[in-house]
């Protein structure tokens, strides 16, 4: 199994980061490797997400700790994907957001990238993407 784990410290308070990730349909805006997320329910949702031209399509049930995490994992189908959002304060105003991806890399591409950290630098240069545009240095709204 393939597994990333990136961090990144904002200058945001924990609830305010917390709150936009839990906007599934906007992940788009900030994370360039999800094409889309449509949520069925409280705790089921619909992902597209897509890597150096690898495509993947799966269901995903999730479970939320407010202002603490978000984790998944995919259901049905043959595709394996589990993932954590984690959200700690570092002071009233400011927090640490770590992400942790573990998927089946398949296919010689995948496994590739997967070795030589490939996927790494796509999920750091995407949490960099979220920092400044909830610190708002990007040029849009942020809440």
């Amino acid at each position: 199994m393939a597994r990333v784990t990136e961090k990144i410290d904002l200058d945001v308070p924990v609830e305010r980061a917390y709150a936009r990730w839990t906007r599934l349909e906007s992940l788009p805006e900030f994370l360039d490797f999800v094409d889309s997320v449509t949520k069925i329910d409280d705790t089921r949702s619909h992902w597209k997400v897509s890597i150096r031209g690898v495509e993947r399509e799966f269901d995903a049930v999730m479970e939320q700790r407010p202002n603490e995490s978000i984790a998944w994992t995919s259901v049905g189908g043959d595709e394996t994907h589990a993932g954590m959002v984690s959200f700690d304060a570092l002071s009233d105003a400011s927090c640490r957001v770590t992400v942790r991806l573990d998927w089946v890399a398949e296919g010689l591409l995948e496994k590739t990238g997967a070795i030589f950290g490939v996927d790494d630098h796509v999920v750091k240069k995407d949490l960099r993407k979220f920092k400044e545009m909830m610190e708002g240095r990007a040029g849009g709204a942020t809440d």
